[in-house]
């Protein structure tokens, strides 16, 4: 047991002179101060409230195809989350102060929904028992979109995004039962850093679906949202 423990300590001690050793090689002390310069990484969540441009009343699967009622809310809330990874901090070289960062974010909406007829209510399918049922009307986006932040370096950044690319999925589904669509979108917002690496922001977007569900997918989006730089 004591040449055990005597091994042990020699092979902790052997790891500490390597640990120690390859800082120094890298010319970082093993304990430094902490390191006040930023990424540009951030992780972000967001939430605040979103309109389509068209309801999606009178379809099957939302209102029964207006059976009773009918289900054509466009604005509600949305919730969301996501990463903004820095590529560059100053164009590539060519324009100080102009960052470049990455998104890949998700956002989950839900448009204000009502208690209609639906796609299992007995007056619209005429086999089924079932009753009047508030149906939501939801639609999850994924996205990855280039965010170009101006100001870097100082506290106050804004941004936009001159295009990125959206996976959208809608809920409950078109006439045609699908569900998936694609589009792109637009954006532009600004962020302030109250504390160390906390940011709080605005931002507004509009998407724009190819609506290969055969229904209006296009929304715009406006809302706040708070960072979390790495």
């Amino acid at each position: 047991m004591q040449v055990q423990r005597v091994v042990r300590s020699i092979g902790v001690w052997c790891v500490g002179v390597a640990i120690a050793g390859g800082l120094a090689v890298s010319g970082v002390s093993p304990v430094s101060a902490e390191d006040t310069t930023t990424t540009g990484n951030r992780v972000f969540f967001r939430g605040g409230y979103p309109g389509l441009n068209s309801s999606r009343g009178g379809e099957l699967f939302t209102d029964g195809h207006n059976t009773a009622g009918r289900n054509d809310a466009t604005g509600g809330y949305y919730v969301g989350a996501g990463t903004d990874l820095m590529l560059t901090r100053d164009l590539w070289g060519m324009m100080k102060g102009i960052g470049i960062v990455g998104e890949i974010g998700v956002e989950f909406k839900r448009f204000n929904s009502h208690t209609v007829a639906n796609s299992d209510t007995s007056t619209v399918t005429g086999v089924s028992n079932g009753g009047l049922a508030k149906v939501p009307l939801t639609m999850l986006t994924i996205d990855v979109a280039p965010k170009v932040k101006f100001m870097q370096g100082g506290d106050f950044q804004p941004w936009i995004i001159p295009i990125g690319l959206d996976f959208h999925v809608i809920s409950p589904p078109s006439n045609q039962t699908t569900v998936l669509d694609i589009g792109v979108q637009f954006g532009g917002g600004a962020e302030y850093r109250i504390w160390k690496e906390l940011w709080l922001g605005v931002d507004a977007r509009y998407h724009v679906a190819s609506n290969q569900t055969s229904t209006v997918n296009n929304y715009g989006t406006v809302g706040a949202f708070v960072g979390i730089g790495f």
